[in-house]
Formats: C-alpha cells, structure tokens, sequence
C-alpha cells in the first residue's frame, strides 16, 4: 500500500501543477475548479492509503524481491449476486425522466429507490446470504 499511496501523492502534486497552469494561462473558472477538486481527491486517496499502510504490516507488494506466491490467499469477500442495482438504475433512470419530463415522476421513482436502496442495505440480513 505504501507505492498506492505514493503513486496518488505524486499524482495529487502533477494534477496541482497542471491546475496551477491551467489557471493562469485560461483564465477559465470552471476547469481550474476541476482540476483543484481532482487534487484534493487525489491527495485524500493518497493520503488515507500511506496512513493505512503505516499502521499494517507490509504486504508483499512492498517487497522489491517478492514473487507472486507471495499474496496468495483470500483476496476478500465478494457479493456473489444483487437484483438491488437493478431497481436503483430503474428508479434514478426515472428520477431524471422527471426532470425532463415533469416533477411528477419523482412520486413514481423515489418508492422504487428507497425500496433499491433498502434492499441493498439489508440484503445480507434476510435469505440465503443471511450467514455471509
């Protein structure tokens, strides 16, 4: 985690220049606020993965002489299926039809979130993927 870390910092440093630059030279609000928030974004990655890798051991990633083997295992938990992103799409798809369309449709479209999004939340608490 200690080369992520590095990576996003220095990539944090290159993105500052380059809004610094883009400041003076275009004179253009918009970009330069983009390209100030891309720094911030990069500095906080970057700064909670060389936090995060002072306070663990050291992976084989940060060993110049590991082989593959080396972080063999479990990589983590992966949810194996969800129907719940399915009902969120549908929802958010027709929250935004009510933008275009008429502020009608919110009444349709936020059930059907609030019902995707309780459903993603809880769906380790019911069913099969209860003991997970």
């Amino acid at each position: 985690m200690k080369v992520q870390g590095k990576m996003f910092i220095w990539l944090a440093v290159f993105i500052l220049v380059m809004a610094i630059v883009y400041g003076v030279w275009s004179k253009e609000p918009a970009g330069t606020t983009a390209l100030f928030l891309a720094f911030g974004l990069s500095m906080m990655i970057g700064y909670y993965l060389a936090f995060t890798a002072r306070r663990i051991d050291a992976l084989a990633q940060d060993n110049k002489d590991a082989d593959v083997a080396d972080e063999a295992g479990e990589v983590g938990f992966f949810s194996p299926h969800s129907w719940q992103p399915l009902a969120l799409g549908v929802g958010g798809a027709l929250a935004f039809l009510g933008i275009v369309f008429g502020w009608w449709l919110l009444y349709f479209s936020a059930p059907i979130i609030m019902i995707g999004l309780w459903g993603w939340v809880f769906e380790y608490y019911r069913g099969e993927n209860r003991t997970q």
